[in-house]
This record gives structure tokens, sequence and C-alpha cells, in this order.
């Protein structure tokens, strides 16, 4: 397998920061890299003129890290509870995602991306549930979630009961008429 060098002129996701030399596959670097200006040949010169920018990058880098692991700190065994309309057995009408989850976050004052939450597939049931949230491969916590009902259970037990008692006293009465 051939790679090539090349100098990143911006960051890239998984890949590098500014400055760094990476070696990738030819295709990257001629469909994606270099025509979308992400990336140059790694010149002494472009390496030397990248060297500013790179430092203001990576205190950039630093400060967000700070942030993130700040975040981390408050995110630490925190209790979330989201209301969602259920059947009698406890399975949701509709299912919790990681993007619910994550807005939920967001109202309560926590800046995490939809990408941090990980629950892998959407919850369907009401329960409480440790999710995990991963702000970087290094910073990582979980949160418990309580999926609960957005109507007090035996709620539609109660109703049916009621019904069925006016229906007695239907009955009752019409009995009571014919005699």
């Amino acid at each position: 397998m051939k790679l090539i060098q090349l100098l990143l002129t911006e960051n890239i996701d998984n890949l590098g920061i500014v400055g760094d030399v990476v070696k990738v596959r030819p295709g990257y670097a001629r469909n994606y890299l270099l025509p979308r200006g992400y990336a140059t040949d790694p010149t002494e010169g472009n390496i030397k003129r990248l060297a500013e920018r790179r430092k203001q990058v990576e205190a950039e880098l630093k400060l967000k890290r700070q942030g993130l692991e700040n975040l981390l700190e408050k995110l630490h065994e925190f209790e979330l509870t989201i209301q969602r309309s259920a059947n009698d057995q406890g399975i949701l009408f509709g299912g919790v995602s990681q993007h619910d989850i994550a807005e939920a976050l967001r109202a309560e004052g926590f800046a995490v991306e939809d990408r941090a939450v990980r629950i892998g597939e959407q919850i369907k049931r009401l329960d409480s549930y440790t999710i995990p949230v991963v702000l970087a491969s290094d910073l990582k916590t979980e949160i418990k979630l309580w999926v609960v009902s957005d109507k007090p259970i035996g709620e539609g037990e109660e109703g049916e009961a009621q019904e069925g008692e006016v229906e007695a006293q239907v009955v009752e009465d019409e009995a009571a008429e014919t005699e």
C-alpha cells in the first residue's frame, strides 16, 4: 500500500492538526485534502510558515480540553429524567434517541454534542439506564437516565373502573324502570 506525505493546513478530525506531517493514501489526498486546501506539500518553507498557526491551534485545543474536563467533572454521576408516553406494559410509543438525550443535557446547561452520547440503539422501555458520555477518546463518564411515563401509573385503570361503575349504574336503573 502506497502512502504519500502531506502537511496539514487545517485541523482534520481523526488525522491531525495544523502543521502535522501525515501519511495518507493518494486517493484521499487527491480527492479530499488537496482540492479543499486542507493540506500541502511538506517543504521546509511551508512548515516554517505554518509554525505560528500551529502554536495558536495548540493553545485553542488546550483551552477546549480544559473546558471538556470541566464539563466531564460536572456530568459525573448526573441524573437526567425524560418523560415519554408509554403503554401499560411500559413500552414507549416513541423511542428515546441519542439526540433526545443530548437535547435534554443541553437544556440542563451542558454543552454536549449528539455524538458524545453513546446508546447504540433507541431506548424503547420505561426504566433507568446508565448512558455513556464520551467527550474525547480519554474523557469518558456515565450519566443515569430515568425514562418515566408522562402520566401517573394506573391512571388508565382508574378511568376504566369508573366507566364500568357508570355502566353498572345504567343497567341497574334500566332494570328498576322495567319493574
